[in-house]
């Protein structure tokens, strides 16, 4: 296969309309495409070598998991100091009445 040059068309996964297209070579890092434009929406987005980027869901599951495991290997007398996770307690603040505040002219 030859080597790509700036303008080839090339197939990539499009973030705006969220499917594998058409898109042109727009710039090259390290002999590589580094930025595409696709044909169908002209939008430029970096080049993801026709992989979708994981949805934000995905990355929330997989934070969890990490989460629970890290938890699970952790020796079970090792609890979280109590400083750490207590929340500074502020004292409530009294609202003033509108009334209060202004009084009425007659």
């Amino acid at each position: 296969m030859a080597a790509l040059r700036l303008g080839d068309d090339i197939d990539d996964f499009c973030v705006r309309c969220r499917r594998l297209t058409n898109h042109v070579v727009v710039s090259f890092l390290g002999g590589e495409p580094a930025k595409v434009r696709c044909r169908s929406c002209y939008s430029d987005h970096n080049y993801l070598r026709e992989q979708a980027p994981p949805s934000k869901k995905e990355l929330q599951r997989e934070l969890l998991a990490r989460e629970m495991l890290a938890e699970a290997a952790a020796p079970p007398d090792a609890e979280p100091a109590a400083e750490e996770t207590a929340v500074s307690k502020r004292p409530a603040r009294v609202k003033a009445s509108p009334k209060a505040a202004k009084p009425r002219k007659k």
